[in-house]
């Protein structure tokens, strides 16, 4: 009998081949339809919110890499229980590694935007992960029947290994390199980004230019305006959806006069305008960094609405993306004078993948988890009573509007600061208030100080702002807080993120040396 450690590692080996075929097929099917992917994805959707939110603010972007590690590692535990397995009886790890596919297979086939094509990388990964698990443990018996058929120690632990025995392990290892360039060609073609092809033609109505941000005077604030390298990245797909520009299309249907579908192209020949928006996500705690501010290229999506004439009886616009997610935006929100885009570029270049090419939904005023969908594929006009979205199921206000809130950019809690001449700077927010008009600190609960802002990009910008301070040696708390175009202070109760966003002031602590 062979050690269990090669018996393992035959299982690992068996698991990586029927993985990375799977991983590759779904590559170039729908990425989406990877059995690790799938699974990912429904372990993220049978989790529960609070464990959602812990993961968010914990391991902030980096939850989706944690999670398929998880999800890899624990394969990987099971591929070697099967390897075990298959030491006492082969067709014992293959009913394992059976069951690994069907798990993989009932994952991929559930999700929303499923078709027949999703079935086809689960069935193939474990079709290659069972005959290689089969191939590896037959050599194995070869071996023992050819060479030592009454040499008991043969495949003991620290038995020497002979010229046939290698060549199965440099095999197994082969297979194994194999099977790591085959999902990494599969994770490489998954990666593309069809945007770069795209170059979006010059706006009819472009935006004015942005004015001088207080970066280039006081260092450590927020940029004016978020590097699309810098913008932040929150949602459920596990895998970047990629879109060929030439076969999406929007479809406009539900309550309306009549359907509308529009083709990327369609798009593209209407007169395009620019917006500078400040959008967050509704997971952004006090101070954090999940929020970015972009000049953003598209349509009115009243403009598109109209097209299709709305029926006075619609409440919300039920929207889909290509990967089935579905978010409730607020009909009002998109056809009053706030200027709700459909967005199809961003800094003045097409849509990056991870930020929603073709096209996405940028509604002013409204957190992104209710008015900003990414991939958006399809306008349902329906009630709230008729269609009950992704977040609105899971406990998540089905109306939120972004508050008023600022955040403390320089100085960082626990940075050490020299004595003397120091800039508290940040920015803040207002968007769906009418904007920023005051901001003010308060050093070790002090009087509070009005700081100097930085120049009006719209209403539904952020605005940058400094305060200048004689630091002295010693422990400071520092805290700041925004008032509307109204003239009303942000909410000084501290609530958390759910169900519709967090509330309190900014405050940073620091050590003056």
């Amino acid at each position: 009998m062979i050690s269990a450690r090669r018996a393992a590692a035959y299982g690992l080996v068996s698991a990586l081949a029927g993985m990375s075929t799977g991983h590759l097929v779904a590559a170039l099917l729908a990425p989406e339809s990877s059995p690790v992917l799938a699974v990912g994805a429904a372990v993220i959707d049978a989790t529960p919110r609070a464990v959602k939110e812990w993961a968010v603010s914990t391991l902030g972007t980096a939850d989706k890499p944690v999670l398929l590690a998880s999800v890899s590692l624990g394969t990987a535990a099971l591929a070697a229980v099967a390897g075990l397995l298959a030491r006492r009886r082969v067709a014992l790890g293959g009913a394992l590694v059976a069951l690994l596919g069907a798990l993989a297979l009932a994952a991929a086939i559930t999700r929303p935007a499923s078709t027949p094509l999703f079935a086809i990388p689960s069935l193939l990964a474990a079709g290659f992960g069972l005959a290689t698990l089969r191939h590896l443990f037959r050599r194995e018996a070869g071996t023992a029947t050819l060479e030592s058929p009454l040499d008991h120690t043969a495949y003991a632990p620290g038995a020497p290994a002979t010229p046939r025995r290698r060549s199965i392990l440099t095999g197994a290892t082969g297979i194994g390199v194999g099977s790591a360039l085959v999902g990494a060609l599969g994770q490489s073609i998954i990666r593309s980004d069809p945007a770069t092809n795209v170059t979006l033609p010059a706006p009819a109505t472009p935006a004015s230019a942005l004015p001088t941000g207080l970066e280039a005077t006081v260092p450590g604030v927020s940029s004016l305006q978020t590097p699309v390298s810098e913008f932040y990245r929150i949602d459920t797909a596990l895998t970047i959806p990629r879109v060929d520009p030439q076969t999406w299309a929007l479809t406009i249907d539900g309550m309306v006069d009549r359907e509308v579908r529009l083709t990327f192209a369609d798009i593209l020949a209407m007169d395009l305008r620019e917006i500078d928006v400040t959008i967050n996500c509704v997971s952004n705690e006090v101070g954090g960094s999940y929020i970015g501010a972009a000049r953003w290229t598209g349509v009115l999506v009243k403009d598109l609405l109209a097209r299709a004439g709305v029926r006075p009886e619609a409440e919300q616009a039920f929207t889909v993306s290509v990967d089935g997610m579905t978010i409730s935006v607020p009909l009002e929100a998109l056809m009053d004078d706030r200027g709700a885009l459909l967005a199809i570029g961003m800094n003045g270049a097409a849509l990056p993948a991870q930020h929603g090419f073709p096209a996405r939904l940028i509604t002013p005023g409204m957190y992104g988890y209710v008015g900003a969908t990414k991939w958006v594929e399809r306008l349902h006009l329906t009630t709230y009573a008729k269609g009950t979205a992704y977040w609105s199921e899971r406990g998540w206000s089905e109306r939120a509007e972004v508050k008023t809130q600022t955040r403390i950019d320089t100085p960082r809690s626990g940075d050490p600061i020299d004595a003397g001449d120091v800039a508290i700077a940040g920015v803040a927010w207002s968007q769906a208030h009418g904007g920023i008009t005051r901001v003010e600190v308060s050093i070790d609960g002090g009087e509070w100080l009005s700081a100097q802002l930085g120049a009006a990009v719209g209403p539904a910008y952020w605005r940058q702002w400094y305060v200048p301070w004689k630091a002295t040696t010693g422990k400071h708390e520092i805290r700041a807080r925004a008032y509307d175009a109204a003239g009303t202070v942000q909410d000084a109760a501290v609530r958390p993120v759910a169900p519709d966003g967090a509330t309190g002031y900014h405050v940073v602590e620091i050590t003056v040396q």
